[in-house]
């Protein structure tokens, strides 16, 4: 049901665009390419002008039912199925040790832990104009 009133809504917005396009605007000539401004055509001198706007209102009418009922609807859905929905939690992996450095120790240095891992070491660089250490 849901699918069917979201298809006849796209089909209903279609529809109103299209009216809202053939329509004869105040000032603007561009719905003389329609016929609306001879008197000898289909709907009369007068009567493209009143078809077109009560058209337009019954579909414009029945775009905001819709529109109300598709809301409705969106508001009753009270819980949407996960993706992880139905999947067997597996027991906690224990994570492996901290890896053993293979860089040797610095003499003198009582510190050995390493950074963690979100930390990144800070290289020592020595100013520009320093003179170089052979």
């Amino acid at each position: 049901m849901h699918t069917i009133l979201i298809v006849f809504h796209l089909f209903l917005s279609l529809g109103l665009i299209g009216l809202v396009l053939m329509q004869h605007g105040k000032g603007a000539d561009a719905g003389a390419a329609f016929g609306s401004g001879a008197s000898g055509t289909v709907f009369g001198a007068t009567g493209a002008a009143n078809f077109l706007s009560r058209a337009t209102a019954v579909l414009a009418t029945l775009f905001f039912i819709t529109s109300l009922t598709l809301a409705w609807y969106a508001m009753q859905v009270t819980d949407q199925p996960g993706l992880m929905r139905g999947v067997e939690q597996k027991e906690a992996v224990p994570s492996a040790p901290a890896p053993v450095s293979e860089v040797p120790a610095i003499p003198g240095q009582t510190d050995t832990t390493a950074p963690a891992a979100d930390e990144s070491p800070v290289p020592v660089v020595p100013p520009p104009d320093a003179p170089a250490q052979q």
